[in-house]
């Protein structure tokens, strides 16, 4: 089974629109969004859901009003400012955990004298395992300020996996995020290939070269993609010489053309484009090179 996970060092080099091109020529491969925080491969893969399920992670605090006495205990105790306190109708004490700045620590939970804070996994975001028109699809939604996007990345890597096994599929395509943290390390471990899509601006050069050292740290085979090369073709030629040197490998590159906005609109058409004949070409020696690759898992 081969797994290749396309991500970028910054936002908006094209990533998603080549993962999608990737799938769109593949014909029949798992695709996976892990870029959880800033999902947006589905605008362009118009999934149908089949399944969804909750992503729990961390815990939260919330305090039982009919067992709380109103000692204080949970309010002198946080740290984070997370317990409110108010007054109820017969002017009594009353205490509540606001989850917006809840940290989960459980401070609150221990030092609660009569038991009356509860202590649930914390609801996260959902994932959904999906089919398009161009084969299954896996990918999730972290709720807006949640926490360990790379527990569910993993989640996605990890059912996409299944989903191919299941169906008797090689390849998997991964919609990696933009950056250098948690959720891209938790994109790239263990990928068989992992293509990083830049642009020929200053900082598309500054981003890929953080983006190579990390690939370079885990010991995974790179390659990069010029996105929009012909807009500053000097830049391209800096940028793939810098790569070279740090021991990525050349996949291609695209033009720009405004048709490739056109056709992510109007995804029933079938446009022929320079950038398309690019990926064609670009997926070809894409998969030369991954034959001659061992599998992983």
């Amino acid at each position: 089974m081969k797994e290749l996970v396309v991500i970028s060092g910054k936002g908006g080099t094209g990533k998603t629109s080549l993962t999608a091109s990737f799938a769109a020529l593949a014909g029949n491969a798992v695709t996976a969004d892990c870029d959880v925080d800033a999902a947006d491969l589905h605008l362009v893969m118009a999934p149908t859901i089949k399944q969804r399920e909750e992503f729990r992670c961390g815990y939260e605090a919330i305090i039982r009003q009919a067992d709380c006495i109103g000692c204080g205990a949970c309010l002198a105790r946080c740290r984070f400012d997370a317990v409110r306190k108010s007054n109820g109708g017969a002017g009594e004490a009353m205490f509540a955990i606001d989850p917006r700045v809840c940290e989960g620590c459980g401070v609150c939970v221990w030092s609660c004298p009569v038991e009356a804070i509860a202590f649930p996994e914390r609801l996260s975001g959902e994932w959904y395992v999906s089919d398009t028109r161009h084969g299954p699809m896996v990918h999730a939604r972290l709720n807006p300020g949640g926490e360990n996007s790379g527990k569910l990345v993993s989640k996605v890597r990890e059912t996409a996996r299944e989903l191919a096994a299941e169906r008797k599929l090689d390849r998997i395509l991964v919609d990696g995020p933009p950056g250098v943290g948690c959720a891209v390390i938790a994109s790239v471990t263990g990928a068989s290939l992992v293509l990083v899509v830049t642009e020929p601006t200053l900082s598309g050069a500054h981003d890929l070269a953080r983006v190579l050292e990390l690939t370079r740290h885990f010991g995974i085979p790179t390659a990069i993609c010029v996105n929009k090369w012909d807009l500053n073709a000097d830049m391209t030629e800096q940028i793939e010489t810098e790569a070279r040197g740090k021991g990525a490998r050349l996949a291609g590159r695209v033009r720009y053309d405004r048709a490739v906005t056109d056709a992510q609109i109007h995804t029933g058409w079938r446009l022929w484009t320079r950038p398309q004949k690019d990926l064609q070409l670009l997926s070809l020696q894409r998969g030369q090179r991954q034959t001659r690759m061992p599998a992983r898992g």
